[in-house]
């Protein structure tokens, strides 16, 4: 169970973390509504644009782990304080850029500096608060990532349409740097649990969460999952575009507004019902994720399969609700089963499974769109979907119910 702390002081860290990784959002997300100026500014190819966000997602999935293992080790709010200025740096650096590698070489830094933030930042909520609460906690927190992404998508194509996309990227660094002046005297420094001589090691830490069948089914269904929330994040705003015919403000807006709104609040009501049935059912927020996914996938294919923005406006709103589901618990889900001293690298490998999942389907996705086309490829995303889901709750079922029994001195 995770350190409480005061309920003042909690809604505090809550909050000031919330806006860390919304600014976090902001900065990744505002490059995929100014394509088509990059295009013509900077010299990018369509296959450059994809390589945009997977750069940043092969990076950010590489040093994931690292960063959760050094999350496990230093201070954590140290870390996050320092992940905040180095990727605003970085987000500064892309606006200078003159040249498409030059751009491609800051998403690169901006990958690893921004890897440093969620480990740190999901292992001191864990560790601060207790575990009837954790996917409340958590789900706050994750849904700054809704509205960094609304803001972002918004932001970067009206700064790109009414002045420049330079200066959208200089200001929102420079916020990114004050807000730190902030956040360094307001994070408090809650402890990881102690460390025992015979799981201090890398290696043992490595062991004991891939030994979990449990673990393990969360990740294949988090890759799965975020294969298709990927197709959202960079290609919506661009399909819209040719679609639709909107502007960059527009498709900016149309792409991120309703998805992330109605996914904030499917992870608000995600994780009080998952905190809710835990109390009885100990592996309800790994059946929350699960169905999360499955009720998901349909209405993902949709948004793309329609014809009519309206429709394809109600769909994205449907996808949104349910992906909340999963988002509010996956990160819960996999403290439920492993050790409360390797939750920072718990959480990063998790964040690995994602991010390879991200930088897989951006890239193919901008190679298929004109051939397969993004409603073809989601229909075999949604369908790896749901065969994960169904492996995620047969695992837990086995884990928290048959195993139980039949092996009761098993540690969760």
């Amino acid at each position: 169970m995770g350190r409480e702390v005061p309920a003042k002081a909690g809604a505090s860290l809550v909050a000031f973390l919330w806006i860390t990784l919304a600014l976090n959002y902001v900065d990744r997300q505002m490059v995929y509504s100014i394509f088509p100026v990059l295009k013509t500014d900077v010299g990018f190819t369509d296959a450059q644009l994809g390589l945009i966000g997977s750069v940043f997602s092969w990076v950010y999935t590489i040093c994931m782990p690292v960063a959760g293992r050094l999350a496990d080790i230093f201070r954590r709010d140290r870390m996050i304080v320092a992940s905040l200025v180095l990727w605003s740096a970085a987000t500064l650096g892309c606006s200078l850029s003159g040249s498409v590698m030059a751009f491609l070489v800051w998403r690169a830094v901006m990958g690893v500096t921004e890897s440093l933030y969620y480990p740190a930042a999901v292992g001191t909520l864990g560790a601060a608060y207790p575990e009837s609460a954790r996917s409340k906690v958590l789900g706050i927190h994750q849904s700054a990532q809704f509205a960094g992404i609304a803001a972002g998508g918004w932001y970067g194509g009206w700064m790109a349409d009414r002045f420049s996309w330079r200066a959208g990227f200089a200001i929102a660094a420079g916020v990114g740097i004050l807000y730190s002046l902030v956040l360094a005297r307001r994070v408090p420094y809650v402890p990881a649990a102690p460390r025992t001589t015979a799981s201090t090691g890398t290696w043992a830490t490595l062991a004991e969460i891939l030994g979990s069948r449990c673990y393990l089914a969360i990740c294949a269904a988090f890759f799965c999952f975020c294969a298709m929330l990927w197709v959202f994040y960079a290609w919506y705003p661009t399909f819209l575009q040719q679609r639709y015919g909107l502007s960059m403000t527009d498709s900016g807006f149309n792409a991120t507004i309703f998805v992330q709104v109605s996914c904030g609040l499917g992870v608000i009501a995600g994780g009080a019902i998952a905190d809710r049935l835990s109390l009885r059912t100990p592996a309800s927020r790994l059946y929350v994720a699960a169905a999360g996914i499955l009720l998901s996938a349909p209405f993902g294919y949709l948004t793309f399969a329609v014809h009519s923005l309206n429709l394809a406006r109600v769909c994205s709103c449907l996808y949104g609700v349910f992906a909340g589901l999963l988002i509010a618990n996956i990160f819960a889900a996999s403290f439920d089963v492993i050790s409360p001293r390797n939750y920072g690298f718990g959480a990063g490998f998790l964040n690995t499974v994602g991010g390879v999942a991200a930088s897989i389907v951006i890239l193919v996705a901008g190679l298929v769109k004109d051939t397969l086309g993004f409603a073809g490829l989601l229909t075999w995303v949604g369908i790896a979907g749901c065969v994960s889901a169904a492996a995620l709750i047969v695992t837990a079922f086995r884990r928290f119910s048959v195993e139980r029994y039949a092996a009761p001195a098993m540690s969760r």
